[in-house]
C-alpha cells in the first residue's frame, strides 16, 4: 500500500491521546462509583459490564484510525476491469508456419488458439486480425462479429518471407485509421509522424494507451520489411502495448522443398525487445496446449488488469461501518452512545 498524501499520516499521532483520554475517563468513572454506599452492588455491576464496555470504544478508536488513514489517500494494487476496447491479433502466415513441431502445424495451432481467445473475449471488446508474411494486411477490421473473425482465420494462406515490422505497423493502422505509412520506407508520413495517442499530438508514455493492444504471434525471424524495433518504437510513441508470442521449439525444424531445405528458428530476443519497448510482455509456446494457455493468460490480462488505484473511499467506508457498529453495540448493551 502507498499513500498519495503521506504527510497526512502524522495525524495518526493523535491516537495515543485518544487512548489516554479514554483511560482517564475510566478512572474518573471509577472514582465517582466509589461514592455509592453499596460498594458490593457497584463492583458486581461493573464486573458484569467490564468485558463489553471496552468493545464499542475499541471499535470507535479503530474507526478513527481508518478515517485518519483515509486522509493520507491510500492507494493499492487491485484487479480491475481493463479499458481495452480493441485487440488486434497479428499472426504470422509465412511458409515456416507449416512446420509440424507444434502439432498439427504451427499455423493450425495458432488458428485454434486465436479462436479460443476470441470466443472468451467479452462482446464489448472488438477484435481485429492482421496477417503478415512478406507484407501485412488487415484481413478483418476490428469487429464484435465472432463469425466474421473465425472466417478470417480460416482464410489464411501461407506466403513467403517474414516482415514482423510490417505486422506491427499494419496493426497500428487498424487501431488508428488516420495513420499513413510510406509504402517504400514504411515510415510514417509527416502528417502522422508526431507521437500521439488516439490521433492527438502530445507525446505519451509507452503502454499508456488503454483502449487497444496488439498480440503478435510469429515463429521466425524478420527477413524483409521495416525494422521491427523501429515499428515497436512507433507503437510505443502511441502508447500501444504489443504482447509478443513466440511459437516453435528451440531447435526449430528443417523445412524442405524442391531442391532446397532450411531450418526455421524462433528469434526470441527480438520479440522480447519489442515487448519491452512497448511495455507489453513476451510469451513462448512450444506446444499447441501451451499456445492455448498463453492466449488464455493474455485474455485475462486484457480483460482484468492489476492497477494501482486510490482506495480512500473503501477505507472511509470501513471507518463508517466500524463507527456504526460501535454506536449500535453501545445502544444495545448500555442504552447510550459510547
Amino acid at each position: 500500500m502507498s499513500f498519495l498524501w503521506p504527510q497526512a499520516l502524522w495525524l495518526l499521532a493523535a491516537l495515543p491521546f485518544l487512548v489516554a483520554l479514554y483511560l482517564y475517563a475510566l478512572r474518573r468513572r471509577k472514582e465517582v462509583a466509589l461514592r455509592y454506599s453499596n460498594l458490593s452492588l457497584v463492583r458486581e455491576a461493573m464486573g458484569r459490564a467490564s468485558a463489553k464496555r471496552h468493545v464499542p470504544p475499541a471499535l470507535f478508536l479503530a474507526a478513527m484510525a481508518l478515517m485518519l488513514l483515509a486522509g493520507a489517500r491510500p492507494a493499492a494494487v487491485v484487479t480491475l476491469p481493463s479499458q481495452h476496447e480493441t485487440v488486434i491479433l497479428a499472426i504470422d502466415v509465412s511458409g515456416s508456419m507449416r512446420a509440424s513441431d507444434v502439432a498439427p502445424t504451427r499455423l493450425a495451432a495458432a488458428q485454434a488458439a486465436a479462436k479460443a481467445f476470441i470466443a472468451e473475449t467479452p462482446r464489448s471488446t472488438r477484435v481485429g486480425i492482421v496477417a503478415f508474411a512478406g507484407s501485412a494486411s488487415i484481413v478483418q477490421p476490428p469487429t464484435s462479429d465472432r463469425s466474421a473473425l473465425f472466417a478470417a482465420l480460416e482464410a489464411f494462406q501461407l506466403q513467403h518471407a517474414t516482415a514482423i515490422g510490417s505486422g506491427i505497423l499494419v496493426s497500428l493502422k487498424a487501431i488508428f485509421p488516420e495513420l499513413e505509412f510510406d509504402p517504400f520506407t514504411y515510415r510514417l508520413t509527416p502528417a502522422a509522424a508526431g507521437p500521439a495517442a488516439a490521433g492527438g499530438s502530445a507525446p505519451v508514455q509507452p503502454g499508456s494507451y488503454g483502449a487497444a493492444a496488439v498480440i503478435l504471434l510469429t515463429d521466425g525471424q524478420t527477413t524483409t520489411g521495416p525494422d521491427p524495433l523501429e515499428a515497436a518504437r512507433i507503437a510505443a510513441s502511441r502508447g500501444v502495448r504489443v504482447f509478443t508470442v513466440g511459437v516453435g521449439t528451440p531447435d526449430g525444424e528443417v523445412l524442405t522443398g524442391e531442391g532446397w531445405s532450411i531450418r526455421v528458428r524462433l528469434d526470441e530476443e527480438a520479440l522480447k525487445q519489442i515487448a519491452q519497448e512497448t511495455k507489453g510482455e513476451y510469451f513462448h509456446a512450444g506446444t499447441a496446449a501451451e499456445l492455448e494457455t498463453v492466449y488464455g493468460v493474455l485474455n485475462s490480462k486484457l480483460v482484468m488488469e492489476k492497477q494501482e488505484t486510490e482506495i480512500t473511499a473503501l477505507v472511509t467506508l470501513a471507518a463508517a461501518l466500524l463507527a456504526l457498529a460501535a454506536g449500535f453495540l453501545s445502544l444495545l448493551w448500555f442504552n447510550r452512545i459510547l
